[in-house]
Parts: structure tokens; sequence; C-alpha cells
């Protein structure tokens, strides 16, 4: 299979096109390499996947259309995952304007290739960060998420409904994914796994929000492409299931392990694979920020016969001993 996949540089994007290439599949990732974060940690990522025969690198920004056009026509791809985006809740309160570029522009411009190409599935990632100020847990997908609370949320809530009109529009069967707190190797240095990581190694204070009273449905990211790959063979039928649109092939799936985790319990999972107690520095909770998330994953489950089950236990170890790998066990 043909597969396209933005944000191969990144975090999520790697590890899918990894997988993807291990099955055999034909892989073309697209990314910008922006400056977010180090540059060389999304490089090495690239250099692992041109390992692969099949993988072919475009480098370039989602918002330049001729570019991203380009990119797509030579790779004719059956299939296009989104990935790419703007990420982070907090960056959104400091640089506005690169989600509205990243997330909307870009967003359109995928769909525009889509409908060019006649791709068979359209899959695009979302985040938990929709559901906002709901308070009913847990979060299911047919449940209103009208209220984001940050420009992040909201950016990724406008990719949902403009992904339903084109779908509705040019008949796109299209997928949308929200994602629960993605942690592992090769992860990003803004996700607090990695702050966590990187300052108890070097005998720094973390931050720990809210005082600690928080909770978050973690996701290992080995979990969270398995399930996106059973889903590329799933595109949707006009109302199939719950989450599917009356009007256009199109559904949304939460891919959550669906059993929140509190968050002084994920920092004493670090310590213990660590080996050594964190300087803590509790704080007032951030804005925009949200106290607990929870997926409901029972259509993720009915869909594919899958549901993420690797322990924060588990998870952590694996990204603590890639970390160790990759920057030394005495990081500068």
């Amino acid at each position: 299979m043909r597969v396209f996949v933005t944000g191969t540089a990144g975090f999520i994007g790697f590890h899918l096109a990894r997988h993807l290439l291990e099955l055999g599949h034909r892989v073309d990732g697209f990314d910008g390499l922006t400056p977010y974060y180090d540059v060389t940690l999304k490089e090495a990522r690239h250099a692992e996947l041109r390992q692969f025969e099949r993988f072919r690198a475009h480098i370039a920004m989602l918002e330049d259309m001729e570019a991203l056009t380009r990119a797509v026509e030579t790779a004719e791809p059956e299939v296009i995952v989104h990935l790419a985006a703007q990420a982070g809740v907090r960056y959104s309160l400091e640089n506005p304007r690169a989600y509205i570029d990243a997330n909307l522009v870009g967003g359109f411009n995928i769909l525009e290739v889509a409908r060019a190409q006649g791709v068979r599935h359209l899959l695009m990632a979302s985040t938990s960060s929709v559901y906002g100020g709901n308070e009913h847990m847990p979060f299911l997908e047919s449940e209103r998420a009208d209220f984001p609370l940050t420009l992040y949320a909201a950016t990724k809530k406008a990719n949902e409904a403009m992904a339903h009109s084109y779908a509705h529009l040019w008949r796109i069967p299209t997928t949308i994914f929200r994602f629960f707190t993605v942690y592992g190797p090769w992860g990003r240095p803004d996700m607090a796994l990695f702050k966590f990581v990187d300052a108890i190694e070097k005998e720094k204070p973390i931050d720990i929000y809210n005082h600690g009273k928080m909770q978050r449905d973690f996701t290992y990211v080995g979990d969270l492409v398995d399930a996106i790959q059973r889903l590329v063979d799933l595109p949707p039928e006009i109302g199939a299931d719950d989450s599917v649109s009356p009007v256009a092939p199109f559904r949304i799936v939460n891919i959550g392990r669906g059993e929140p985790v509190g968050l002084l319990d994920f920092v004493e999972a670090i310590e213990r694979k660590l080996g050594r107690r964190a300087i803590r520095n509790y704080l007032e909770m951030q804005k925009g920020d949200v106290p607990s998330t929870f997926a409901d994953c029972s259509l993720l489950e009915r869909l594919t016969g899958y549901r993420p089950h690797t322990s924060v236990e588990e998870g952590v170890a694996a990204f603590v001993d890639w970390y160790r790998g990759y920057y030394g066990s005495a990081r500068g």
C-alpha cells in the first residue's frame, strides 16, 4: 500500500511511518522540520526512517500548497494520514499565529490534495483537548465538543468540521482520531515525560501544576500507532455507527488507554525507573489546562478488536531507556 504521512519527523508521525514500513508498505513522508523544538531530534528520526528503501522524505511546509501538491502527485498515495500540526497547548498562548498557519491553512491544503488525489481513505489527527470544558467522563465521541479552552484545541476542532464538509461534498472517507496524552520513546522535549526525566536526571526541580491534583489518560505511542494502522483499513461509510455522520463517510474515534492515571502516580513511576527522587515544585493550574482526561475507547475496540494496553510503568521504562541511550545517562 502507498501511504502519504505528514509529520514524519515528528514524534507520532515517525512511529507510524516506521510501523507501516516494517509491515512492508511504501511511505512518503512530508515534514517542515520547524524549530519549535530541537531540529536535530527531528533529523535523527528521519535518519532512522531513511534506512528503509520504501521511505521517501519531502521537506516543506504544509502552507506551501505547491510543494505539498507536488509531493502528493509524486507519491500517488492510496491513503493519507495527516499528523503534522503545530502542537502544544501551552505554546498556543505564546505564538497563536503558528496554529492558524499550520493547523488551519495546512489542514485545508491536506483536504484539497486528498480531494484531487481521490484517496480511498483520509485519516487526520485531532486531540482530546477538543473536549475542553466537558465535565462528563469518560469522553465519548458522539458528545458535543463545542467548548475549547485553547486556540490549539479550537484549531483542531475546526479541522474536524472542515474535514466533515469535505467528506460530505466530495465523498472522501475520512477518519478523525482524538489522541489522549501520547508518550513514549522519541517523544517531544516540550512534553511532560521528557521534561520530568530530563530535569530529574540533572537533579533540577520539576514543575507540577494544580499541586498534582490532575489525571491524564496516558497512551503509549506503540499502542497508538497500532490502533491507527488498524483503522487505515476501515474507511467509514455513511451512518454505520454512533460517531459517523448521517450525511458523510466520516468517523471520529478516541484513541486512549481508557484508564486515567494521577499525575503524582506518573511522577512516582518515573522516579522508580530512574532510581532517584524528583525535586517537586508545586504550582497552580496553568491557563487553558484541564484537571482530567478520560477516553471512552469502546468504539475503537468495536471497530478494530483492539484496545491500548501498555501500562505506565512499561511505557515510562521504554522512554527512559531510549532517553539514556540517545542522550547518555548524564546529559549536559
